[in-house]
């Protein structure tokens, strides 16, 4: 018999939320992401629980324990238990009546094995108690200890239920896999068509969790082979990221996403305002192929790290000093401004003389006097544009 240790399983919340379900004669099991990281020997977030009473009957055991119960998902037969300030989602089986590919109607169940054969992965379809026995109905276990992703019973199937199980099977090869089942990799090849149905946020949400994998570099590529990756991200170009994966210190998922290339990822991913501007800034700064000198003074500095780390990517040597060259040129100030050009030069000849003076200062390392950059500023401005 299989058992996972945690420490979850000592949570005095956990145990609150158990006895009162428990004490009504629902069971109760913990299922998912917590058991397989758990067995994983990997971090825990959300502890999540499955259970045979109904959503009414959940709430009303909650509610008798003295514990907040939110419906934060009822209708699919999810409740919100709150312990000691924290949330515990606590869903009854169920198994599938109807979907289209994105929305499922649901009908509760009181079989564990009936709401396993719904779940996506069978690495994702283990169940605990709260001693720690591992339940296993669709041999997860196996899959598991093999690091094998695999859909819970015909892929296809699994896919239609939800067409963002494509993107899903590739983020979870990324984080907890080594081997991609053949059928399943298949299926997601033959369906790709179907994640048109799924909306861009959805996409966005999902490939933001698979770039900030530990290594992202081949499940990224098996998503390249299979056409994929070019659906969700049209022009993307994994070879660059296989290489920055190689020596970043820390992952960074819109650094990786910058050194794929894509062609438009903003609408690709849905970018919020400030992911979409680090985007834009970053690929203008590789299609300019800009010095480490112009990068750290016109980027912020999450923004030059992440170009310079790229570059490396693209195959360029990066000097051992190059922090401390980022670092300078960010705190570096043009020692002129307008009022010294004033009045040799003024409206459109006054902004060209000083983007001259800014672009010979940048080239010099930051070293020309500022008599020599007014030189240079007035031989600009008053050249014929």
């Amino acid at each position: 018999m299989t058992r996972v240790d945690a420490d979850f399983l000592h949570d005095p919340a956990l145990a609150a939320v158990l006895d009162a379900l428990e004490a009504g004669g629902a069971r109760t099991l913990i299922v998912g992401g917590a058991v397989r990281n758990a067995l994983l020997g990997e971090a825990v977030g959300d502890v999540d629980l499955a259970t045979d009473a109904p959503p009414e009957q959940v709430v009303a055991l909650a509610e008798k324990a003295g514990l907040k119960a939110v419906p934060t998902g009822i209708e699919h037969g999810t409740v919100t238990l709150v312990s000691d300030k924290r949330g515990f989602e606590v869903t009854t089986f169920r198994r599938d009546v109807e979907t289209d590919g994105r929305h499922a109607k649901v009908a509760f169940s009181t079989s564990v094995e009936e709401d396993a054969q719904r779940r996506d992965f069978t690495m994702n379809a283990l169940y605990a108690t709260r001693e720690g026995e591992v339940i296993d109905p669709v041999g997860g276990l196996d899959d598991l200890r093999a690091r094998r992703l695999r859909f819970v019973g015909d892929p296809e199937a699994r896919i239609e239920e939800d067409y963002l199980r494509i993107l899903r099977f590739f983020r979870f090869l990324a984080w907890y896999g080594r081997e991609a089942e053949p059928v399943a990799v298949a299926a997601c090849t033959a369906m790709a068509d179907g994640l048109e149905q799924i909306s861009r946020e959805r996409v966005g949400a999902e490939m933001r969790k698979l770039l900030a994998a530990p290594d992202p570099g081949p499940a990224l590529s098996l998503m390249e082979e299979t056409g994929v990756l070019a659906r969700v991200l049209p022009g993307a170009d994994v070879a660059p990221l296989r290489a920055l994966s190689a020596f970043e210190d820390a992952p960074s998922w819109q650094r990786r996403l910058a050194a794929l290339g894509v062609h438009d990822p903003t609408s690709a991913l849905r970018l919020s305002k400030d992911e979409a501007r680090h985007q834009m800034r970053l690929t203008e700064a590789l299609s300019e192929d800009w010095s480490l000198s112009e990068a750290g003074y016109r980027l912020s500095a999450a923004q030059a790290r992440d170009y310079a780390l790229i570059r490396r990517a693209h195959g360029y040597d990066l000097p051992d000093d190059w922090t401390a060259r980022l670092d300078h040129a960010a705190s570096a100030r043009l020692p002129i401004t307008a009022a010294d050009l004033q009045p040799d030069l003024q409206g459109p000849a006054l902004g060209r003389g000083l983007r001259a003076a800014e672009a010979a200062w940048i080239a010099g390392d930051f070293a020309m006097p500022a008599p020599a950059l007014i030189d240079v500023a007035l031989l600009a401005g008053k050249a014929q544009p």
